[in-house]
């Protein structure tokens, strides 16, 4: 894993309690309002649809963060801290993905659940940081197998707010997650049509390590796992080595980075006269846009599987998985 690890930088918890506090708010019980959705909010746009997925039309989330947002650098806005504050519990994916939010995280946790879904994860299956000792990459939810788990956490959770709504959360958990196996299944096969030399991924960023590891695939991130550190010169002069040694032909741009590295690497190898090419845009630390396929984190990783198979010299079909992704050029 390349780069360093962000300094997190926030608000005092105690001033974060008073803030919090200061709104008055006081969460609904949802015993007492059988009647009434669940009122959650999440961070990320995958936490965000593991907890719909599970929880139905019994639990109504908000995701603070859209399409294209880097979680790595997000920082809470006063709408977010309302909602927060209003909401029967906040879920987030925790690892130190939202490091910015660390310090409020505290403080609001000591007046409602606050639950870091990818943080009860085993960590004998996390990829610590090479650096940073007793810190893990975060980005679990590119091995389908390991999102699992956060999937699984997500419906204990509900079940804990929610107790009578048991037996709908489990049934909606048990379907997300054969879909997750199918798409893992899937990601498998397409992967292995690969040539073998041609198994690997240059992106912006070192968001695709589990994916790596999952599946075969050298990954090559241009910045460290953490959109924070800027990628030097001479990781920018390593890469372009490993291009032109490897011939590779491929890399990709992230929905949620700066593609700007990565066009440097591209002129960097044209001046050592080898073209690559932009094999196609990948969603790293953010989903699609809301209402589509590609919003969905079936659809999200069926898209990244599909568009790097293709690219590399692979076997998948154009729409994907189900049929379903959006056309491209």
């Amino acid at each position: 894993m390349h780069g360093g690890w962000q300094k997190v930088v926030g608000v005092g918890a105690v001033v974060l309690a008073l803030l919090v506090s200061a709104l008055g708010a006081v969460p609904a019980s949802a015993e007492a309002e059988p009647s009434k959705p669940l009122a959650v909010v999440a961070t990320t746009g995958m936490i965000a649809d593991a907890v719909r997925q599970v929880g139905g039309e019994r639990v109504e989330v908000r995701a603070l963060m859209g399409p294209g947002v880097d979680p790595h650098l997000y920082r809470q806005t006063s709408s977010d801290i309302a909602a927060m504050a209003r909401a029967d519990a906040v879920f987030w994916h925790g690892l130190y993905l939202e490091a910015q939010l660390e310090d409020f995280f505290a403080a609001l946790g000591k007046r409602k659940p606050v639950i870091a879904l990818a943080d009860t994860l085993p960590r004998d299956r996390l990829i610590e940081h090479d650096t940073y000792k007793g810190r893990f990459d975060p980005h679990v939810w590119m091995d389908p197998r390991l999102w699992a788990g956060v999937v699984t956490t997500a419906q204990d959770a509900l079940v804990k707010l929610d107790p009578a709504g048991r037996a709908i959360y489990e049934a909606n958990a048990a379907a997300h997650l054969a879909q997750i196996e199918k798409l893992a299944v899937y990601a498998e096969t397409a992967f292995a049509s690969v040539p073998e030399e041609a198994r690997v991924l240059v992106t912006a960023h070192d968001a695709f390590n589990y994916f790596g590891r999952a599946y075969g695939y050298d990954v090559l991130g241009i910045q460290g796992i953490s959109t924070d550190s800027e990628a030097g010169l001479k990781q920018i002069e390593h890469l372009v080595d490993t291009l032109v040694q490897r011939k590779i032909g491929a890399i990709f741009v992230e929905s949620s980075v700066s593609d700007r590295n990565v066009r440097a690497l591209i002129e960097g190898a044209a001046a050592r006269g080898h073209k690559v090419v932009i094999g196609g845009e990948l969603y790293s630390d953010a989903m699609g846009a809301p209402g589509t396929y590609e919003g969905t984190y079936i659809g999200m990783i069926d898209h990244n599987v599909t568009v790097i198979t293709r690219a590399l010299g692979g076997e998948a079909p154009a729409k994907g998985l189900n049929d379903r992704l959006a056309a491209r050029n």
